[in-house]
């Protein structure tokens, strides 16, 4: 799984021109998913997102998380986060989730994020969207989970012994 997260002062997303969620001060997590994710990776992107500390306190420093500020999530659906683009020039998307689990997974990541006591708005599974942000700061994160033995890594990953 793998998220963008941009901290907003007001986002919206629009579907044929019509509204379908906005929020002001907040975070905007744009969510791909692999084909290999499962619950795990659902839980512990929950679990970052919801506590990552990415609001300023008085002194500047990067203190409060968007639960602690009570803001609000627009969380948007982006296959193409989890593309391949190591080889080539165009983007490979033999390994993105296809699109009928990843609906469900989006579904349930949803689901979870909206148990850690936060309001979440959404895009639309599977239609084009037409997004506006206006960012603050810039801020911007990207996420990366996959979880091995109960492990979170970090990807791409290195190995640990070079022979």
């Amino acid at each position: 799984m793998k998220v963008l997260v941009i901290r907003v002062s007001k986002a919206k997303v629009k579907v044929e021109s019509n509204p379908a969620s906005s929020i002001d001060n907040g975070i905007v997590v744009f969510a791909g998913f692999s084909k290999d994710d499962g619950d795990s990776e659902l839980t512990a992107m929950a679990d970052k997102i919801s506590n990552l500390r990415i609001f300023e306190n008085k002194d500047g420093k990067m203190w409060y998380s968007v639960r602690d500020k009570n803001y609000d999530i627009l969380c948007i659906p982006n296959f193409t986060l989890c593309a391949n683009v190591y080889k080539g020039r165009r983007p490979s998307f033999e390994d993105v989730m296809p699109p009928s689990e990843a609906k469900d997974m989006f579904d349930k990541f949803i689901v979870v994020m909206r148990s850690k006591g936060i309001i979440v708005q959404t895009g639309l599974f599977g239609e084009h969207m037409n997004i506006d942000l206006t960012m603050d700061g810039p801020v911007n994160i990207v996420l990366e989970y996959k979880y091995r033995s109960g492990y979170p890594r970090r990807y791409p990953r290195e190995s640990a012994s070079k022979e």
